[in-house]
């Protein structure tokens, strides 16, 4: 699958957590492939320079403030991207922090704003879109949502020193299997993406150390990932291509879990 095969042009997409690594590059990859993003995230000057950038390559971008733990601000921006631009063809879960911490040092807060970012908002982001994608959907059973959470690979395989995203992307998973069950027979399929390790900007130091590179060497095929290797999975996602997928989760890890999974 590539932006050409993938038909999106014109189709409105909201992505969460789009101001740095992983969100910022899916938006940039999904509105080249003609759809029309809305970028979503807290640092709207990065929201603002996201968009610019696409405009400058020919693209359509929307930026939208949202703090996907304020289920207000999550109604609020749900309600002006279908304002401005119309209902919501596609919702991309991506908004998440990966807490590193040992689980004797997590607080009460370190935990509700992982789960708070992680979880619960894409949960009240799900439902919300949701909704309107229903109703929609009654009215016309030939138009139907999507929606694709970015889980990770920790949601099958343990990842040391991350008790709390492991948890939380766990979570995801059964989430999405769970709402893709709920939401069968009205008009919403729900998939998900389990990315192994992929370097961004969050990363990129710890990988280029030489602790970070002995890690790479661990891997399967001695090598780390990168952020456009998720691209196939997502433009498929986005798809008429997955018109029968509900449910799925693909790993996409380059054979990372396999060597945890012994």
């Amino acid at each position: 699958m590539n932006a050409k095969s993938a038909g999106l042009s014109g189709k409105v997409i909201l992505i969460t957590g789009t101001t740095s690594g992983l969100g910022r590059h899916f938006a940039l990859t999904l509105a080249a492939a003609g759809a029309r993003v809305a970028v979503t995230g807290r640092r709207e000057d990065r929201l603002q320079n996201l968009c610019a950038e696409i405009s400058s390559k020919g693209g359509a971008a929307l930026p939208l403030a949202l703090d996907v733990q304020d289920v207000q601000s999550i109604r609020q921006c749900v309600e002006r991207c279908e304002t401005e631009w119309g209902p919501i063809d596609i919702l991309v879960n991506n908004a998440g922090v990966n807490g590193a911490a040992r689980a004797i040092d997590v607080t009460p807060e370190i935990y509700d704003e992982l789960f708070g970012t992680n979880l619960r908002g894409a949960y009240f982001m799900s439902t919300e879109v949701a909704k309107r994608m229903m109703a929609r959907y009654r009215s016309n059973p030939e138009v139907t949502g999507k929606i694709i959470n970015i889980a990770s690979a920790a949601a099958n395989v343990l990842l040391p020193g991350l008790t709390l995203y492991n948890m939380s992307k766990a979570g995801m998973a059964m989430m999405t299997r769970a709402l893709a069950r709920e939401w069968a027979r009205q008009g919403v399929s729900v998939n998900a993406i389990n990315p192994g390790y992929i370097e961004t900007e969050l990363n990129a130091e710890w990988f280029h150390s030489e602790k970070g590179k002995a890690q790479i060497a661990t891997f399967l095929r001695r090598r780390l990932n990168q952020a456009n290797d998720l691209d196939g999975a997502l433009l498929l996602l986005c798809s008429e291509g997955s018109a029968i997928m509900t449910g799925s989760i693909i790993d996409v890890d380059d054979g990372q879990s396999l060597l945890a999974l012994g």
